[in-house]
């Protein structure tokens, strides 16, 4: 019996609904489209991209806790103006034609996020897909402000709509009280899609290693935060109606089936690609299994039959 993984998301054409989350994979490596096939990918999710160049968070930046990772990276990434001359074409170069290419973008500024968007589209000369409006980093200095305040996310989602034709997804985060408020200002003013959950704000002390006995301060990510990832994505789903991209604690097909089950479009991968690069192959091998076994033809027939 044929299956039929692909998705449709906005206008953005997938040959199935499984992706990277945004800043945990780079396609410059040697090695690292063979290693993780990314030609298999639904869709590939470049890291944010600011107005200028930014250094990042200093060291330490990572940690490993029980059941998941803190990272502070700080949004550590060359500047639009370098991104769209050096960068933009060697990725487009070296990503897959059959994988669409959506780019994350990052300001602390309306006026930021606008000028950026307005620089990628002008000059992605078709190569990009969609925009993914981060407003969720919890690891640098008023990283949460539009994500946190339905007023200046709705004005922010509205000026881009404006100018910016390529569709936007708005990447929300878990920590605020009523994430559903949040994914309600963001569609109506004009959002495309929503994406969630970015990660949870923690800290921790380092117990080992050359930085043992610092705190560190940064975004949670990992299995652990599987259970609130899911919890946030239902009370979306019971406001929106827009396409949902799931992600958070999935590391595997049941875990990936569980997101699919809430009636996400599609879901994203991103710590447990750390730990084993073949992570989204594994898991987009694993629905299709699970669709042969199950006699279901497309995923919209298996969120249909196992909706919960």
């Amino acid at each position: 019996m044929k299956f039929d993984l692909s998705v449709e998301i906005a206008g953005i054409k997938m040959q199935n609904p499984v992706m990277n989350a945004a800043g945990t994979l780079d396609l410059e490596p040697v090695g690292v489209r063979e290693l993780c096939q990314t030609d298999r990918f639904g869709a590939f999710v470049q890291k944010s991209i600011t107005l200028e160049p930014r250094e990042g968070n200093p060291q330490p930046r990572i940690y490993e806790v029980v059941g998941g990772l803190i990272n502070r990276i700080g949004l550590q990434n060359v500047g639009v103006g370098k991104f769209v001359r050096e960068k933009l074409p060697i990725i487009h170069m070296l990503k897959p034609v059959n994988v669409p290419l959506i780019v994350s973008v990052a300001g602390e500024r309306i006026r930021d996020y606008l000028d950026t968007a307005i620089i990628l589209q002008a000059k992605s000369e078709g190569r990009i897909a969609a925009l993914e409006i981060n407003v969720s980093c919890p690891n640098v200095e008023n990283g949460l402000v539009f994500g946190s305040d339905a007023n200046l996310l709705w004005e922010l989602i509205m000026t881009l709509k404006t100018k910016i034709s390529l569709p936007l997804i708005v990447k929300l985060t878990p920590n605020v009280e009523n994430i559903s408020l949040m994914a309600e200002a963001a569609v109506s003013a004009g959002a495309d899609a929503i994406s969630l959950i970015n990660t949870i704000k923690k800290k921790a002390l380092i117990e080992r290693g050359p930085n043992a006995g610092q705190w560190i301060e940064g975004g949670l990510s990992g299995p652990c935060i599987k259970p609130t990832a899911l919890k946030k994505i239902k009370e979306v789903m019971e406001k929106v109606e827009v396409p949902v991209i799931g992600m958070g604690g999935i590391c595997d097909t049941e875990d990936a089936l569980d997101f699919f089950r809430l009636g996400v479009s599609a879901v994203a991968v991103g710590t447990a690609g750390f730990r084993d690069p073949a992570a989204i192959v594994k898991i987009i091998d694993g629905l299709g299994d699970y669709l042969k076994e199950k006699g279901y033809f497309s995923l919209v027939e298996l969120k249909t039959k196992e909706a919960r």
